[in-house]
């Protein structure tokens, strides 16, 4: 279980205090995958930070009865310098997981051939989100947290196994994700909410959650 009790969070600009959360209290249940529906600009990567553990809210408590991943995308435990066969060795070893199957695991899934024995510095974009993506899913967590859904590549073949693994493990874990878009929303979740103007909504379908949306940001 995730809980956010009364959670407020909110950031100076230079010109004005920007609010991400005001005393927002929701939960997440084990089983109960959540979808969050935001506009662009308005916190969604500050509050998938929150639930991480990266940031701390400035008022209020977050609560953490499960294991929950780092974001999909997040950067911040890969060393640049050093290879994916390095990276994914050291981090599993931080899991207490076996290093052999990481290495194997992201090595399949990643596709990126010799590449996978060089200096992550060395990647596009596109194979850094491979690795990371890949890295994610060979972790074992209760809770999985994603900000705006899979990974940006061109590469079919890599998104097409992603997705079935992502969806094969949807049927044991929980997974929150957070998105401008309902329909980036529509394959992995039950209950939905709307993040704006600091106000967390949580609805028990996804549908219910879009008619707000919609509402509130029509026209914009």
């Amino acid at each position: 279980m995730l809980e956010f009790v009364n959670v407020s969070k909110s950031f100076w600009t230079g010109k004005q205090r920007k609010v991400i959360l005001d005393r927002a209290s929701f939960r997440v249940e084990l089983g109960n995958s959540l979808g969050i529906l935001a506009p662009n600009g308005t916190g969604k990567t500050t509050v998938i930070n929150m639930m991480a553990g990266l940031e701390k809210p400035d008022e209020g408590a977050i609560h953490r009865n499960c294991k929950i991943s780092f974001p999909l995308g997040f950067m911040g435990g890969v060393v640049t310098r050093h290879t994916a066969v390095e990276n994914c060795r050291y981090i599993a070893r931080l899991y207490g997981l076996d290093p052999d199957y990481v290495e194997a695991f992201c090595r399949w899934m990643c596709g990126i051939e010799e590449y996978f024995d060089m200096p992550i510095g060395t990647y596009s974009a596109g194979m850094r989100a491979r690795f990371t993506f890949s890295l994610l899913l060979a972790l074992d967590f209760d809770m999985y947290l994603i900000d705006e859904g899979m990974p940006q590549t061109t590469d079919t073949a890599f998104n097409k196994k992603a997705g079935a693994v992502l969806k094969e493990r949807l049927e044991t874990t929980t997974v929150v994700i957070v998105s401008h878009q309902a329909e980036t929303l529509e394959k992995f979740v039950r209950s939905a909410a709307v993040l704006i103007d600091g106000q967390f909504v949580m609805f028990d379908t996804l549908e219910e959650a879009k008619q707000l949306y919609d509402y509130q940001t029509q026209g914009e």
